[in-house]
Order: structure tokens, then sequence, then C-alpha cells
């Protein structure tokens, strides 16, 4: 069994993820972790999905594959939200609770805001009073948290609170 505790990715690194997944495959191959190298092969197996608009001397509007200069860090981390969204699903109908794959996946995400993190936040800038009700407060709280927090907790949190 492999151990991901080598791979991963931050926003703090000074390289891109492009590139720490290059590097991460590299590492992985020289190793013969295989596990992980199938991993980052199935996330880089998706940058041909990324493309462009472009309209073309006729008028026609079509597509182009991105560059990987085009390529930035936020359409990576979406193709591997992807993977992990539906690496759980399998693993929920194999009555699974984790596998190699999805652990790779997630060391390349960022990391997602805690239930403490989440709840205090709410409780520092969020005033109900002023709100027809609860889930009138889910805008806010997913706009300053994004991508960090899972949608279905903040719900939950918020519905907790104020017994929406």
């Amino acid at each position: 069994m492999s151990s991901t505790a080598n791979y991963g990715w931050s926003s703090g690194l000074s390289l891109t993820l492009l590139e720490k997944l290059k590097d991460d495959l590299k590492v992985a191959m020289r190793n013969k972790d295989s596990e992980v190298r199938d991993a980052i092969r199935q996330v880089m197996s998706e940058y041909p999905k990324l493309t462009v608009p472009i309209t073309m001397e006729s008028g026609k509007k079509t597509t182009r594959g991105k560059r990987p200069e085009e390529i930035s860090d936020e359409d990576i981390l979406g193709i591997i939200r992807g993977l992990v969204k539906s690496e759980k699903m399998v693993l929920e109908i194999k009555k699974e609770p984790s596998s190699v794959y999805l652990r790779t996946l997630e060391s390349y995400l960022p990391r997602m805001a805690t239930r403490e993190e989440i709840n205090a936040w709410i409780a520092e800038h969020i005033d109900v009073s002023k709100m027809k009700n609860a889930m009138q407060a889910m805008g806010p709280v997913m706009k300053h948290f994004g991508k960090q927090a899972d949608g279905a907790l903040v719900k939950e949190l918020l519905q907790e609170r104020f017994g929406a």
C-alpha cells in the first residue's frame, strides 16, 4: 500500500498545481508507487476537457484545448473535485470508507473549513434577526468560505443554530 503523505499541494507552495502534479508523478514512478501514479495520471487525462472559446475567421464559435501555460490551479482543482465526488459515490456503493485513490486526490485539494470554523464565523458575522429565515444566511456564509466549505454542512449548522 502506498503512502500519500509524500504527495499533495497547497497554495502556499512556490510551484503551481500543474508543476507539482508533474513532479509527484515522476516521484511516484521512481518509487514504483502505482496507486498514486495512476491517480495523478487520471487527473492529467482530464486536461483535454479544459477548453477556451474561440471565434473562427468565418464567425463560427468553437473551442480549443487549453495549452499547459493556460491551465490554472482552479481548473485543475475543479477536475480533482469532480473526481473526488465520483470516487465517493463509488465507495458509497461499495460500502468502503476510503481508498488510496481518494486520499491521493484529496491531498491536492485545499483544506476544508471545519465545523468549528464555520460555526464561529456564523456566530460572529450573521444576524438572523434581520432575515426572514436562517437559510438566507447560506449565501453570505458560502460566499465567505467558497469551495472550502461543504454546502450541506453549512445548511446543517444553520438549521441547528436557528431551528430553520
